[in-house]
């Protein structure tokens, strides 16, 4: 075993003790901190794959934007964790047997003849001016350019969506109506009114 080998074997062993707390620990705040250990675990992983860009962007989107605002929601809300738990059991069949699908697959893979590493032949190393961000950008634009922009519009709607199912016209809030201001008038707001001068007897 080398010392790639064994960085391997330690990050995917942080990585799966990291992901089996997230799923069976009862406060959701030590959870998503489990989380961000997996996600930063998973950025090394990508790392000794060469993949350094996508492991800087799991690093800054995931841990940097997404895991700090379910943070400060999980932590701003008060949840009700029994309410929480009340289907467990009801889904836990089906849960169990999503996850004994999912290890049997892995199992296939890592130990089959058939999937088994020896197989698949060493990837190639590349060259030291080589950059898996141009490479990434290239085949993101040319080959799969249709599938990137279906992605985005499909993500444009569903952000639209979600505003306008979210939005909420208030009745009792009391706004502003500028342009009843600028054309309201002098005499429409103040009216003068002659009156005598009250004599004294």
């Amino acid at each position: 075993m080398n010392f790639q080998d064994f960085i391997f074997y330690s990050l995917a062993s942080v990585l799966v003790i990291s992901a089996l707390g997230v799923i069976t620990l009862r406060n959701p705040v030590h959870s998503a901190l489990l989380l961000v250990l997996a996600f930063v675990t998973s950025s090394g992983l990508w790392l000794l794959l060469e993949a350094e860009f996508l492991a800087i962007t799991l690093v800054l989107v995931y841990v940097g934007a997404v895991m700090v605002l379910f943070l400060f929601v999980v932590m701003m809300l008060d949840i009700n964790l029994d309410r929480l738990r009340e289907g467990f059991w009801k889904w836990f069949p089906f849960g169990a047997a999503l996850a004994l699908v999912m290890a049997v697959e892995m199992s296939m893979v890592l130990m089959g003849q058939q999937f088994g590493s020896d197989n698949m032949p060493a990837p190639t190393p590349k060259a030291a001016d080589y950059s898996n961000t141009k490479e990434l950008g290239r085949l993101l634009y040319t080959d799969y350019v249709y599938a990137f922009e279906l992605a985005a519009v499909i993500l444009l709607v569903a952000m639209v969506a979600a505003i306008a199912i979210t939005l909420r016209s208030r009745t009792d809030k009391k706004s502003l109506n500028i342009s009843k201001q600028i054309a309201v008038r002098r005499n429409d707001r103040i009216r003068v009114v002659s009156m005598p001068a009250e004599k004294k007897e």
